[in-house]
């Protein structure tokens, strides 16, 4: 079977508002077996409704709707939807008392526009939102489900969990579907696939691999799709042992992580302490490790130390090595990370210096070029990395990297 989404809203294609309900709903479908064929995302007009509506029933079994519901002039999905599916609009009672419980506490009086969330098409099976105002419409049409739902998030989600997907898994039958993913680092997408040539002969038909690829690393999915779960799991494992002596230590992780929930986890199992110091990176790999929870059992603190001033006066660099060697040098970056471990008491830090870019490269020290360092219990190592002259990848390129080297190190120690 086939499931569309369409996403319905200006905002989202003007770029003011990022689209994060198809993502999610299809992470969601994925996970309870289902397979989404395509995402769209249309203008809040008759005519685009319309079309999109025209084009997914002759392709989709089930189309899966947010957007374009809300109380104000300009949400019209309900009132198209009423054209494409020759309707007209009826007053529920039933929405109505949902929409005045869940109004009463903030609107001491219902007007018109709050009164008009209950009238919904005739033909449709109304599902009763208990978050939010406007309904959740279900219509089956000439062979076609189509589910229309609020644009609001946590409207979708509640209606998505609760009602529209286990419907679905009443009315069709489906298979199995198993993923499997390597997080692989330090390898150019283009090498991987040429690594991994051979061994992709030997993938059965039933199993796809995927190449996700992320600044500083790629993910490898498996992807598993019959009716014998465990056969899928099975054969999928077999095929990701047969990575290891391809890749080796540029396998970083068999799971869907991020590099940091690998340092997360490794810190935490071992009560380990992180501290780092950044000038080129500017706090993100702080922002990445902080902006999981739990993150404060391990890490204490990083400085930023853009300026050289800062890099003599908290953290200890020599001057005689930033006169010497620059800021962006093995000595000044290894004495960032020793630095910082030895003020905030930590087992471990890592630290950044180089030239971010898009300006401020010399023909010695070209935009791009970075020095990353990891100061641990028994020594302290560092690397030079070329990165290239688009800023933004640099600074995702070195956070990454320096995860790697981290967790390269702690490794080496535990053994």
């Amino acid at each position: 079977m086939k499931i569309e989404i369409v996403t319905i809203g200006d905002e989202l294609l003007i770029g003011q508002v990022v689209d994060t309900n198809s993502a999610w709903m299809g992470q969601k479908l994925n996970e309870a077996g289902f397979e989404v064929s395509r995402i769209n995302s249309v203008s809040d007009t008759e005519d685009e409704i319309l079309n999109i509506l025209t084009e997914t029933s002759s392709r989709a079994d089930v189309v899966l709707i947010t957007g374009g519901l809300g109380p104000t002039k300009d949400d019209i999905t309900k009132v198209t939807m009423c054209k494409f599916f020759n309707t007209e609009l009826v007053f529920s009672e039933e929405v109505f008392e949902d929409v005045k419980s869940l109004l009463k506490r903030y609107v001491p009086n219902i007007n018109e526009l709050n009164r008009a969330q209950a009238l919904v098409p005739a033909n449709c099976t109304v599902i009763r939102n208990p978050v939010g105002t406007a309904p959740v419409m279900w219509f089956d049409h000439e062979g076609t489900i189509f589910v229309s739902m609020p644009g609001v998030p946590s409207e979708m989600k509640h209606t998505m969990e609760y009602n529209i997907i286990p419907r679905l898994l009443e009315r069709f039958k489906i298979g199995s579907i198993v993923h499997k993913t390597v997080l692989v680092h330090n390898i150019p997408e283009a090498v991987l696939a040429e690594m991994l040539e051979d061994f992709e002969e030997t993938i059965p038909e039933y199993i796809k691999l995927a190449y996700l690829p992320a600044p500083g690393r790629i993910r490898l999915r498996f992807t598993g799709r019959g009716s014998d779960k465990a056969m899928l799991e099975s054969k999928i494992e077999e095929l990701v042992l047969g990575l290891q002596p391809i890749i080796g230590d540029n396998i970083l992780a068999y799971d869907d992580v991020s590099t940091t929930e690998v340092i997360a986890k490794l810190f935490t199992d071992n009560k380990l302490t992180l501290a780092s110091a950044e000038s080129c990176t500017g706090g993100n790999i702080a922002h990445m490790i902080t902006s999981l929870s739990g993150s404060s059992v391990y890490f204490r603190g990083s400085v930023v130390a853009y300026h050289n001033e800062v890099k003599q006066q908290v953290l200890g660099v020599k001057e005689e090595d930033l006169l010497e060697n620059g800021a962006v040098s093995q000595p000044v970056v290894e004495q960032m990370a020793e630095g910082a471990k030895k003020i905030m008491g930590t087992d471990y830090a890592v630290s950044t210096s180089g030239i971010a870019g898009p300006d401020g490269g010399t023909d010695e020290k070209p935009v791009g070029t970075v020095w990353i360092a990891v100061s641990g219990p028994n020594k302290t190592v560092s690397q030079k990395f070329q990165f290239g002259n688009i800023r933004e990848r640099n600074i995702i390129r070195s956070s990454e990297m320096a995860m790697v080297m981290l967790k390269n190190m702690v490794d080496k120690d535990l053994r």
